[in-house]
């Protein structure tokens, strides 16, 4: 592992943006995509983090482990439904088909929990008791498992910049998506989701929950997209410790970026506003807390990529073709 002076000198030069000689640039939250020729597009994952739908900071080493864990996922589950990966040039890279994204977020549910405007957990201890088209009992304790997971989708950004909740139902009536494709979707990300449970109880971890994303390829195939069962993407549990916690009311150990929202979310910041300045310690943290979740999962050795990364980017894109 790293030393966590190594991660706190690392933070200035953890990579921020890329800026590839690659047509049509579109940027997200944590990615870069580029065009590549033959219906391709070439991702590359920054460290960038993100919480409450705004980039907070930029974690060393948090971008090689979201490509890189994702494509393990992606392993994991294609014989669940088809993705987008055609290869890794690069630790931070991924050449993928080009699939037009839905424009929901399936978020697949399996305990209530969150401190977020839109997790289950937060809408219930404002009193809601119709969460998301679900009814909900009085007497709920947090971070209970639900009796099996739900699907809470969201927009992709809404009119207002945040994820707006939607219904299931909701998804067909607005036009998002027609029925046969929303079906289809909402029984891959179950099924998935049931893989990514069962893999992490067989090392000791609970996935909670979880982000999908969806689109269709050029020849009208549904793919599943972006990332899966990563510590941005999904929440995760030390399951050794839940239960005991869970008896007395105390929050799980949580292994994924969840602390990071807590520790904002304990300054009163749940995303309007600046956000407050944290210590390079929180990020420091948060880069080994990366690491050691993609070790788990993936029962490897996380071997890091040369630092600072563009100089290695751009050498393994042209070893590989994709830079002239």
């Amino acid at each position: 592992m790293i030393s966590k002076d190594q991660l706190i000198q690392f933070l200035p030069s953890a990579l921020q943006e890329t800026n590839l000689p690659l047509p049509n640039k579109t940027s997200g939250k944590v990615r870069d995509w580029y065009d590549l020729p033959d219906g391709k597009r070439l991702i590359v994952t920054t460290d960038r983090l993100s919480a409450f739908d705004k980039i907070l900071a930029a974690v060393p080493y948090k971008g090689q482990v979201l490509n890189q864990l994702s494509a393990w996922w992606f392993e994991q589950t294609q014989d669940i439904t088809p993705n987008h990966i055609v290869s890794l040039p690069d630790p931070n890279a991924a050449v993928v088909n080009v699939a037009e994204p839905f424009l929901v977020e399936v978020i697949v549910r399996g305990y209530i929990t969150g401190v977020t405007s839109t997790a289950l957990w937060y809408r219930y201890s404002l009193g809601e008791r119709h969460i998301y088209g679900y009814d909900f009992p009085d007497g709920l304790q947090k971070n209970a498992a639900l009796p099996e997971p739900i699907i809470t989708p969201t927009t992709k950004g809404g009119a207002t910049g945040h994820d707006e909740r939607l219904t299931c139902a909701e998804v067909v009536e607005k036009g998002l998506l027609d029925k046969q494709t929303w079906d289809q979707v909402q029984a891959a990300a179950l099924a998935v989701f049931k893989r990514g449970q069962e893999i992490a109880n067989k090392v000791g971890m609970i996935l909670v929950d979880t982000k999908y994303e969806f689109g269709r390829a050029a020849d009208g195939s549904v793919l599943l997209i972006d990332e899966v069962h990563t510590p941005d993407s999904s929440r995760f549990w030390k399951a050794d410790t839940y239960e005991e916690r869970f008896a007395v009311g105390e929050d799980p150990e949580n292994f994924d970026k969840e602390f990071v929202r807590i520790a904002y979310a304990d300054k009163g910041y749940r995303g309007d506003g600046n956000a407050p300045p944290m210590p390079a310690e929180l990020w420091s943290s948060a880069s080994e807390r990366y690491i050691t979740i993609y070790e788990l999962l993936t029962s490897t050795t996380f071997e890091a990529g040369e630092y600072p990364v563009e100089q290695r980017l751009i050498k393994n894109l042209k070893n590989a073709g994709v830079l002239s």
